[in-house]
């Protein structure tokens, strides 16, 4: 059996003789030239996935005032951002939306009008002391004005994620897109053959400490994301049938892009943001190659009803993702059309984009410090019966 390790692929990568294609590639070499082969030739696989990803958001560090001030009650452009850290230090989550303009501006804007360099109010309040008398403050920042600013978020990057339906008569709206009634639409998010997860399905590859592609930076893999559920059943080649694992992932504010990261707002729901994530797969042996190869006539999810207004709700059909990347799935019967949420395009782009950095030698594999749990599942909120 083909073997090869970390430190062999990153001397190739060094020494700019590593092999290196997309996910989307991948599938072609496999088929032309078959595993063994395939695997003797490539080293490094890369991913990509752009879409919604509510689960995100920044820590900034602003600096001490003169008199100093331990910041409490805080907005950021109007928008809260979170006090009850250190005294100028400030969390700013991406759906949080403006106190004054409401859904049309949040959280997600803010760190986006940072990233591209624009000045920010920032406002705060608090109850003095004796080492931080100062009582409030006001000022503009920009991007370049702050210590340290990072992107932190807790839920990214989801295996798998399952597609949406409506079955009532009426329009609903959602964070998955708008759902017209009698079964319209089916809207998705997930980027298929080329989304990270589903190309390391059993995380041999990707865990903690594991350097990614971040919104246009290198960032890290810094924990198991929330939700993280590596129990969910798995069809062909171990590829989950539903939402399984997530990321939670940190980066460089200063070092990113709004090319790969853009805040959204979704009528009568809220603000998110989209975030363009990039994964290398190592190909370390023929059973991570065999892995890579998945295509989208293998990969299938869920089609959810969004109408019902229960956490676990029910399953109409199941569909892959080539179906739905045709533009139309059959139900019952019923041609419905399907529109996705993430971009293609832009995955595509990401996966490319990390090719290139690889090739040239500024970008290496980082083998993980600790692997993910391998039976965890998901708990629902605990709720006290009256």
């Amino acid at each position: 059996m083909i073997k090869k390790t970390y430190q062999e692929i990153n001397e190739k990568i060094r020494k700019g003789e590593a092999v290196v294609v997309t996910a989307e590639e991948i599938i072609g070499i496999v088929k032309e030239k078959g595993i063994e082969e395939a695997t003797k030739q490539v080293d490094v696989v890369t991913t990509g996935t752009f879409g919604p990803m509510c689960s995100s958001g920044a820590f900034l560090n602003f600096g001490h005032s003169d008199p100093p001030i331990k910041m409490s009650k805080i907005t950021l452009n109007n928008v809260t951002a979170c006090g009850g850290l250190a005294a100028v230090d400030t969390y700013i989550g991406a759906t949080e939306e403006s106190l004054d303009r409401g859904r049309e501006y949040g959280g997600a804007h803010v760190i986006c009008d940072l990233i591209d360099g624009k000045e920010i109010e920032l406002k705060a309040k608090a109850s003095p002391t004796d080492c931080y008398p100062r009582s409030e403050v006001q000022t503009n920042v920009r991007l370049e004005d702050l210590n340290e600013a990072y992107l932190f978020n807790p839920r990214n990057a989801y295996q798998n994620y399952a597609a949406a339906i409506n079955t009532s008569d009426k329009k609903i709206y959602t964070y998955m897109g708008i759902l017209k009634p009698s079964k319209g639409n089916i809207n998705y998010s997930t980027s298929g053959e080329l989304s990270p997860l589903l190309n390391d399905p059993n995380y041999r590859t990707i865990g903690i400490g594991t350097r990614i592609f971040l919104a246009g930076a290198q960032g890290y893999v810094s924990w198991q994301g929330t939700q993280f559920n590596s129990s969910a059943n798995r069809g062909v080649n171990g590829v989950t049938l539903g939402p399984a694992a997530t990321l939670a992932v940190i980066g460089d504010l200063k070092d990113m892009d709004t090319e790969y990261i853009q805040p959204a707002v979704f009528e009568n729901y809220g603000t998110s943001i989209f975030v363009g994530i990039g994964i290398p797969i190592p190909i370390l042996d023929e059973d991570m190659m065999k892995k890579v190869c998945v295509e989208n006539k293998d990969i299938y999810t869920s089609v959810i009803d969004y109408s019902v207004k229960k956490k676990n709700k029910p399953s109409v059909a199941k569909v892959s993702y080539e179906e739905l990347r045709s533009g139309k799935v059959v139900i019952d019967g019923k041609e419905i059309k399907t529109t996705p949420l993430s971009s293609l395009q832009k995955a595509r782009k990401i996966a490319n984009e990390l090719k290139f950095w690889i090739e040239n030698g500024n970008f290496f594999i980082q083998e993980p410090i600790q692997r993910f749990p391998q039976n965890n599942i998901v708990k629902a909120m605990k709720i006290k019966e009256e």
